[in-house]
Order: structure tokens, then sequence, then C-alpha cells
């Protein structure tokens, strides 16, 4: 079936320009969602980071026990919201990140709602919560509200066990797929980056009580390491996503006349 594209000439007139039955105006290959999501969540963290440490480094390692020499790397909600201009820089490249990361959640669904169809829903819902939660923390910094900031970092690290646990069990039903054996390898990566983000939590919960509750020196620094651990593991988790999503084309069709609806 033809479709058809209007369009104005230079002239100001309207032609139509016909297309072969299943044509399309604009291919992209799926790919490019969990790619952007990776360009842009890793630019808005690196970014921030080297900004901190650049123009305020003393700044932003001090906490409120010690500093400089003790102290020597910032903590990941001192670099993305205690100063500026790093804060801004990070917020514009993290919001940037919102689009594919909604995008991913949806075409998670649609590649596994016809196998899982339960599991597939319950993924797409506590994604959304999660990112969600993700701009609770991001954008309600330490400095703006620390009780506030606290509680949507948890909520987020509380989701993302539900989160990746079904995206682990899930994603080799996806229903488009190049090679079954990639899926399969994919997966057991996930598995990999899921137990290296669980396995980061306890050590950097052991070191943040070091430095709250019988404040020694050094500990900050030490939990810092396993906090950005975690922001590497779960970029890495969703990065996985480009193998499962190369399999699928996003297309732009022409819309069908009114003559084809009836």
């Amino acid at each position: 079936m033809a479709g058809s594209q209007r369009r104005d000439s230079p002239a100001g007139l309207v032609r139509e320009v016909h297309l072969a039955a299943g044509g399309s105006l604009h291919k992209v290959s799926g790919w490019w969602i969990p790619f952007l999501h990776t360009v842009f969540a890793s630019a808005a963290f690196l970014g921030a980071l080297v900004i901190g440490w650049k123009l305020h480094y003393y700044k932003i390692v001090k906490n409120e026990h010690y500093g400089y020499p003790h102290e020597w790397f910032p903590s990941v909600s001192a670099t993305i919201g205690d100063r500026y201009p790093g804060r801004n820089v990070f917020q514009i490249l993290i919001a940037l990140t919102a689009p594919p990361r909604l995008l991913l959640h949806i075409f998670w669904y649609v590649l596994t709602a016809r196998a899982a169809p339960k599991r597939a829903k319950a993924l797409f819902w506590i994604g959304f919560l999660r990112t969600w939660t993700c701009a609770g923390w991001v954008y309600v910094t330490s400095g703006d509200d620390h009780d506030v900031h606290d509680v949507m970092m948890i909520a987020y690290m509380l989701l993302t066990i539900p989160y990746m646990t079904l995206l682990v069990n899930i994603s080799d039903k996806s229903l488009f797929a190049h090679s079954a054996r990639k899926l399969a390898l994919n997966r057991q990566r996930r598995k990999w980056v899921c137990m290296l983000f669980f396995g980061a939590i306890p050590p950097m919960i052991y070191f943040f009580l070091n430095h709250k509750v019988y404040k020694i020196a050094g500990a900050y620094t030490t939990y810092a390491f396993f906090e950005w651990a975690l922001i590497v593991f779960d970029v890495m988790f969703d990065a996985l996503a480009m193998v499962e999503f190369k399999a699928l084309d996003l297309s732009i069709l022409p819309a069908k006349s009114d003559e084809q609806r009836d």
C-alpha cells in the first residue's frame, strides 16, 4: 500500500512524495537509545567530577569532620550538588539522559511483553519510579535538603533491586534477536554487573558508618570510592541493552489517508 507525505515547495505550493509499499521516511537503530543514555550519563558525572576537581577541590573533599589531606576524594553528592558550575553542567547533561532512559523502559516493555507480560509491566513501572527517584536526589541536592536527598537516594537503591533482578530474568526473552547466543551471553554479563553493584553496598555502608558514627579520618574517601563504583555499575548495566536494542529498528511512517483508513 503506497503512502504519501505532504510538504511545501519553495514556491509555497504543496506536493506529495509517494513512498513504495512498506517504505519509511527514516529508520534509526534502537542501539542509539542505550548508547545515548550511556554517553549523557557518563558525561554528566565525569564532567561534574572534572570541573569540581579543577575549581573547588579542597571544598568538595571536605566534610563535617575532616578535610584535605585526611580526605582527598569527593563523594558523588558533593561533586554533583555543592558548587557552581559543576552542579549546573551535571543537571543539564542528566536532563538529556531522561529521554533515552524513558525510551529504554518503553522498549524493554515492547521487547518482552509477549514472552513475560506481568514481569514486563512490573519492570516498566519500577523503572519509571526509579527514574523519578533519581530525579529526586539529582535535583534536590544534599545542600538543598539533606533529608529529601537521602530519602530519594535510598528509594532509588531499593528500587534498583527489583529493577536489575527483573531485567536479568527477562532480558533473554526479547521479541527480536540477531542471536540467541548473544542474548544468553549478555544475560551473564548483566548478572556479573548486578552482583558487583550489590556487592559494593555493604562496604560502602561500613565506611559511611566509620565516618559518621566513629569519625575515622579517611573513611569518607573510601566510602566515596564505593559510591562512585555504584554509579559506574549502574550506567554499565543499562549500557548492556545495546546488544538487545541493536535488533530493533525505529521507523517513521507516513500516516494513512482517510480513504485508506476507510
